[in-house]
């Protein structure tokens, strides 16, 4: 990388290294002003008050939370609804999608069981 670096630079090579060779340091009073300047714009310090106690969520909320909230319990339930409508009430078009013959009869009753074939080399 070092060279390729080098090759882009041509011949302004020798100005660039000095020029790296001599990176300009902050002068201590400088360094100084910095830090009286971001130590003027901090926040004063606050006492240390209770923390108010919250009420106790119930489990349902706290499981409502940690799946998405309410937009993600509608998802939820149109893919409960969609599923129980197929499995009531099969469309026509079904069966194209998912042709089953006779060699896939095992993976159509037990996916799992195909991938243990296929593991097993049979």
């Amino acid at each position: 990388m070092t060279d390729k670096r080098k090759a882009e630079e041509g011949g302004l090579a020798p100005w660039f290294e000095a020029g790296r060779a001599e990176a300009p340091a902050p002068s201590g009073d400088w360094l100084a002003r910095m830090e009286a300047m971001a130590l003027e714009e901090q926040p004063a310090r606050r006492s240390a008050e209770a923390p108010v106690a919250r009420a106790r969520r119930s489990r349902l909320r706290e499981m409502l939370a940690a799946l998405g909230g309410w937009p993600a319990m509608a998802g939820l339930a149109a893919a409960c609804a969609t599923g129980i409508w197929f499995g009531a009430a099969a469309p026509s078009g079904l069966p194209d999608w998912l042709p089953v013959s006779e060699g896939d009869a095992i993976t159509a009753l037990e996916p799992a069981s195909g991938f243990d074939y296929a593991m097993l080399g049979l």
